[in-house]
């Protein structure tokens, strides 16, 4: 059973056995992680294909009832909404039979409501609920180094931590239930954006004659360095610069770089006779989304374009 101590935070004396609901191509390689977890590990899927693999390295195979009854954290990888619905509040669900103490952890990408709906549900059972979506995809899972972006109370959030720290690379608090599946949406966003912004950049470059594929080693080289859009992702804000900030004059920058090259994309483009517009929209909108305001060959085309 957990005490608490000194800061009101639940701790255990011994590890207890942690379970896992759903080994799919993300849930397997997480839940193999888990192996090395000193207190043991549980696991459950419909297909028996799925556990046998862990049965020959040690773990135990239960129903999500047994997994409630005897492990301090579960985690579940499952396909939406519905099904996690099913396997955490459902009629053979994890609350028919949880333990006081018990902690769920959700690492499906579900709505922020779900998760917050069921954190409540959660709570009047005496259950601790977690929504830690990850990001980093199959590779990231097989190499134990996803980022989980977890929506936790401070309590939850420290159960959950060491065993979320062997498979994933960077565990993140985002703050209550529901802001874990809010930052990982914001992420997502920003990377199927790019998708769409990536195909213009193809498209140019293939009329230009060159290799896509080529170009698809320079950005994910480049990336690497750099780090991508993260790189700009360092003030606690998305507000305008206030004048005389230190990101002024980084931005500033940055958007002096950015115009004149989408300015010259933009160009290129309309030798080629390839239509770019999202290259237009981020030429007049860089600079506010840098907080700094458009620069002077941003109102140039603007001036020329309207």
């Amino acid at each position: 059973m957990p005490h608490t101590n000194d800061v009101g935070i639940p701790s255990r004396q011994a590890p207890e056995p942690v379970g896992y609901i759903g080994l799919g191509n993300m849930g397997a390689p997480m839940a193999t992680r888990l192996l090395e977890w000193s207190g043991g590990l549980v696991v459950c899927d419909v297909r028996d294909d799925a556990v046998a693999p862990f049965l020959d390295k040690g773990a135990r195979v239960g129903t999500p009832a047994e997994l409630a009854a005897s492990c301090s954290v579960v985690s579940v990888t499952v396909l939406d909404d519905a099904q996690v619905r099913e396997v955490v509040a459902g009629p053979e669900g994890l609350l028919v039979n949880a333990r006081d103490g018990l902690v769920i952890a959700v690492h499906s990408t579900i709505a922020d409501s779900t998760a917050v709906e069921l954190a409540q549900l959660c709570a009047e059972r005496g259950v601790g609920f977690v929504d830690a979506p990850v990001s980093g995809g199959a590779p990231g899972a097989a190499d134990g180094n996803l980022a989980t972006m977890v929506g936790a109370s401070e309590a939850d959030f420290e159960v959950v931590k060491p065993t979320f720290e062997l498979w994933a690379g960077l565990v993140v608090h985002a703050g209550a239930p529901g802001a874990g599946t809010r930052m990982k949406l914001a992420r997502n966003l920003l990377h199927f954006v790019s998708f769409t912004a990536t195909a213009e950049a193809a498209r140019l470059a293939e009329a230009a004659g060159l290799s896509v594929a080529d170009l698809g080693n320079v950005v994910r080289h480049t990336d690497a360095i750099t780090g991508g859009a993260g790189a700009i992702m360092y003030r606690d804000t998305a507000e305008p610069v206030e004048p005389g900030d230190f990101w002024e004059g980084v931005f500033g920058h940055v958007r002096g770089l950015g115009e004149k090259d989408l300015t010259l994309a933009l160009g290129l483009g309309g030798r080629l006779g390839v239509d770019l517009p999202l290259a237009a929209h981020s030429l007049t909108g860089l600079g506010d989304a840098l907080g700094v305001g458009p620069g002077p060959l941003a109102t140039e085309y603007e001036e020329n374009h309207r």
